[in-house]
């Protein structure tokens, strides 16, 4: 099981996110705001690539580099994917998708208010994965077979 996050919601975003990326016109901006608790030390987190990573294959590429920091006058170029991170008090998780064009966004969130949530995701994982024939997997194929899509 390869999953950045075990969230069965996240899982969701991953797959919204891909979608919305490859529906609307490459004209719109995408940016990842994540917020996490004080301690994390990764920024962007796991799931803030992932989603990135989400946005980029829906517009048919791969995520080559990730801006997290515009000082200096560095304009947005066409088709970055910038990020926005917050790091402060108990918060557990945090991720939206903004896809911003002119004179229209979409936004797309997940928020994950008790850290149980992951442990029941990935038990649930564990459970699919034990009679699943050998290979590598990710949250995405289990939310796949459970809705037959």
């Amino acid at each position: 099981m390869v999953a950045p996050n075990t969230s069965l919601g996240a899982t969701v975003l991953l797959e919204l996110a891909r979608a919305a990326a490859a529906a609307l016109p490459a004209s719109f901006d995408a940016e990842i705001i994540e917020a996490h608790h004080r301690m994390k030390k990764d920024a962007p987190s796991g799931t803030a690539l992932a989603l990135a990573a989400a946005v980029a294959q829906g517009r048919g590429g791969q995520l080559t580099d990730t801006r997290t920091d515009r000082k200096g006058g560095i304009p947005r170029r066409a088709g970055d994917i910038g990020f926005a991170i917050v790091r402060g008090g108990d918060l557990v998780g945090e991720h939206t998708v903004l896809l911003a064009g002119d004179g229209e966004e979409l936004t797309l969130t997940h928020r994950a208010h008790d850290r149980a949530i992951f442990a029941k995701g990935a038990l649930r994982a564990a459970a699919w994965l034990t009679v699943q024939p050998p290979g590598r997997y990710t949250m995405g194929d289990i939310l796949l077979a459970k809705t037959g899509c």
